[in-house]
């Protein structure tokens, strides 16, 4: 009975390491020094993105994303030292944060890095005011930046009654200067 006991727990553990340390060796490679940096970390469908990937040994490899039209190819020089580079397309109909994964010296490393997919509206713009024209869409742009919209101050409203007044007493000396002229 003590035989088959020690038997079977010996077969627990021997499953357990064959079983546990593929993985612990997997996670270990796809957790190592293998970074993917996306430059914009936010881009719009149809935008074009760049990839870097800094910890790959060899001189080329690829990067895949569920936000990426197709695979991307990575190409750099002298291993380590150096940068495997490639180009992106945003697929269209995407949003949201997606991983990146990279392959090289012959294993995918997952988690690598993100891309931000983001959908870009358009300012909503307000009705145009008479005397608006064709500048309707600064406006709106400097009210999305967080400008606001100043209307003449205290100062331009003396400034205006000074130039009316002006004008008032000038039409009034003329009208006299007419009426001794007669």
């Amino acid at each position: 009975m003590r035989i088959r006991s020690l038997a079977l727990r010996g077969g627990v553990v021997a499953v357990a390491l064959t079983v546990g340390l593929p993985l612990g060796a997997a996670q270990a490679h796809d957790h190592g020094s293998v970074r993917a940096t996306v430059t914009p970390s936010s881009a719009a469908p149809g935008g074009t993105v760049e990839v870097s990937v800094s910890g790959c040994d060899g001189t080329t490899g690829s990067a895949g994303s569920g936000a990426f039209d197709g695979d991307v190819s990575l190409t750099g020089r002298d291993g380590g030292q150096y940068s495997l580079n490639g180009s992106a397309r945003i697929k269209h109909g995407v949003a949201g944060t997606y991983d990146v994964t990279v392959t090289c010296d012959g294993h995918p490393h997952q988690g690598a890095g993100t891309v931000r997919v983001v959908q870009h509206n358009p300012a909503p713009v307000s009705p145009v005011r008479a005397g608006g024209g064709g500048t309707a869409h600064l406006a709106s742009a400097a009210r999305a930046d967080g400008a606001e919209e100043a209307g003449p101050g205290t100062r331009h409203a003396v400034i205006g009654l000074v130039l009316a007044g002006v004008a008032a007493v000038a039409v009034a000396f003329r009208s006299v200067r007419r009426r001794r002229s007669e």
